[in-house]
């Protein structure tokens, strides 16, 4: 195993860096494409985590995920505060938690709820 220099740092962080912006910039496409799906539903506010999966749409399931992906643990307050106000009050939870645990960041957990829900009929 080759041991950590300066070279090899400098190329990890530039990757990661890289990693980041690009998706915090699909982030910002993807929620402005999913605020405006979600103009056109009514999601009651007391839906249950399975029932609001099933009403919102996947692009916005697939922001908060690369919301989480670029801004690791910071992401959670901005998730958190980002489906309250798009009233998917029943998503917050699952999200925060995603979002403060280390190393998840690469497991897109609401993304596979969704397709749990939506494609395999999960209840």
């Amino acid at each position: 195993m080759e041991p950590i220099n300066l070279d090899n740092l400098q190329f990890f962080l530039t990757v990661l860096a890289g990693i980041m912006i690009t998706s915090f910039l699909l982030f910002l496409i993807m929620i402005y494409i999913g605020v405006q799906q979600l103009r056109h539903l009514d999601i009651p506010e007391d839906a249950t985590f399975i029932e609001t999966l099933r009403l919102t749409p996947f692009s916005i399931v697939l922001a908060v995920d690369l919301l989480d992906l670029s801004l690791d643990v910071l992401a959670a307050p901005v998730a958190w505060v980002l489906l309250d106000r798009l009233g998917l009050k029943a998503l917050r939870g699952l999200s925060a938690v995603e979002a403060v645990i280390p190393g998840t960041q690469f497991i897109p957990t609401l993304t596979a709820c969704w397709l749990g829900v939506r494609v395999l009929g999960l209840r």
